[in-house]
């Protein structure tokens, strides 16, 4: 009951922002999931160098989390009346990902030789804050 309280004390906007919050932190998480587990997979298993194989997962999660984020996550936020303009924030974003992603993968299994899964935490637990508000303010608002 205190957390029904809490919700209904929340101004219109924070239950909004809540609200988005919550479907893209579960669809985010699922496209954050499918993305660190084709690189860590690709790049463990199948022998593919880590970039390379962070350019695979790239390519793969970009299309879900596009289709997935327009369509839910940000669902009724912001104007949906430029559609170019909308997907080229969405890829310059994703581009965003792309690069920290690179750079955890770089740095963490290259000049610190750890092993293969060391950056799927920071693709896990810093990427998504990134890209969701840079989603929100930039992409969707």
């Amino acid at each position: 009951m205190k957390g029904i309280a809490i919700l209904g004390a929340l101004s219109v906007e924070n239950r909004i922002l809540l609200g988005q919050l919550v479907r893209y932190g579960l669809t985010g998480g699922f496209v954050t999931l499918i993305g660190a587990g084709a690189y860590w997979v690709t790049a463990t298993f199948a022998g593919v160098a880590p970039l390379a194989a962070n350019v695979i997962a790239y390519a793969v999660s970009v299309v879900i989390g596009y289709v997935l984020h327009s369509r839910w996550s940000f669902r009724g936020h912001g104007s949906r009346d430029n559609l170019a303009r909308i997907t080229s924030r969405f890829v310059m974003v994703s581009v965003v990902s792309f690069v920290l992603n690179s750079l955890f993968v770089w740095v963490l299994t290259g000049p610190l030789g750890g092993p293969t899964w060391w950056p799927v935490i920071p693709m896990v637990f810093v990427t998504p804050l990134v890209t969701f508000a840079l989603n929100r303010a930039w992409v969707f608002g």
